[in-house]
């Protein structure tokens, strides 16, 4: 471990009842299909206590190729979004393939001006590392509307629909620490161990690809550090594979702590052919590196998203599999500037 300062936090102003948010595409289209998801995220959002209103681009049928919109016109958007006073809280609509596109049209002084929370993970995850490395802002790996507000939500029992608005609307507008995140039974103890730390992650591919940028955390930055990241789609050997990448950058050998999502339509997983467990591929890649590993936690692409606030401070007890957030993730109307 290096002696390295972290970035101070730049903590959001919470929200507050009647505050405007904005569904807006960051990645990928709408498609019409998914327009009475979309509506019933509008819903949730309302019942929350917020206005929504919906970005102009975030209009079924409109496309440029995988992505809703060219990356220059999607990042003139997110600026304006980021500039207007009005707006509190940007979540993105669904993820896609678009982010990288324009990482570099992002204007971080609106956002240093006037941090707000941006909601959204998959390839919103590159948005969260790249402006925590950029800015220190804590970024809300959370779910997205169309296909966490307005999907998996709505799957999901009434009394866990009730849980997450609850923690979302707490972990918008609270300006106290969340404290234990509400366990599930699918929660797995991979390695023993306690750990505190910065929460840092997303999904695992983005992590690699986020890194390989000119926008990369500084590998200090992970000192400490709880990584978390989970996976949709490919094959177990590229799970594998990215993970080495971060033994070979130095990051498994900084972080004092790991929790892994649910994985979702990875082939080569458990299969009859004698093919590994994630678990298994997490403690191969590891080695001798004795740090907790919790496993199978409800984050990602297999379902409702307990959020994984980017930046902040987190307690991990494997072995009791318990994951507590140490630390607010917005601050107080009162505090003026950047404060951490």
């Amino acid at each position: 471990m290096t002696g390295s300062v972290l970035p101070q936090l730049l903590r959001p102003r919470a929200l507050r009842p009647g505050d405007l948010v904005v569904i807006a595409s960051l990645s990928g289209p709408l498609h019409a299909v998914y327009e009475r998801d979309l509506e019933q995220a509008v819903v949730v959002l309302e019942r929350m206590g917020f206005r929504v209103r919906r970005a102009p681009l975030l209009e079924a049928g409109r496309h440029r190729w995988w992505s809703a919109a060219a990356p220059a016109e999607i990042a003139g958007e997110f600026n304006a979004l980021l500039r207007d006073p009005e707006v509190r809280a940007i979540i993105a609509h669904d993820g896609g393939q678009t982010v990288l596109g324009y990482l570099d049209l992002i204007d971080v002084e609106a956002i240093v001006a006037d941090p707000k929370p941006i909601l959204g993970y998959s390839d919103i995850s590159l948005l969260h590392l790249v402006l925590y490395a950029r800015t220190g802002l804590v970024g809300f790996h959370a779910d997205m509307a169309t296909p966490g507000l307005g999907g998996h939500w709505q799957a999901a029992p009434t009394p866990r629909q009730a849980e997450l608005a609850a923690l979302y609307a707490k972990l918008l507008t609270g300006t106290e620490a969340i404290g234990v995140l509400p366990a599930a039974s699918s929660w797995e103890c991979w390695r023993p161990g306690r750990a505190e730390g910065r929460l840092i992650g997303g999904v695992i591919n983005r992590i690699v690809l986020a890194q390989a940028t000119r926008f990369a955390l500084p590998l200090e930055w992970f000192d400490g550090a709880v990584l978390f990241w989970e996976e949709m789609g490919g094959h177990v050997s590229h799970v594998w594979s990215y993970l080495q990448v971060l033994r070979h950058g130095g990051v498994l050998d900084r972080i004092s702590g790991m929790v892994v999502g649910i994985p979702r339509e990875i082939g080569g997983l458990d299969s009859s052919d004698g093919s590994p467990s994630l678990a298994e591929i997490v403690l191969d890649v590891l080695g001798d590196r004795d740090i907790p590993v919790l496993g199978n936690v409800e984050f990602g692409h297999a379902g409702p998203n307990l959020p994984m606030p980017v930046g902040i401070r987190v307690a991990l007890d494997a072995r009791r599999r318990s994951l507590s957030l140490l630390e607010p993730a917005v601050r107080p109307l009162v505090a003026t500037g950047p404060a951490g």
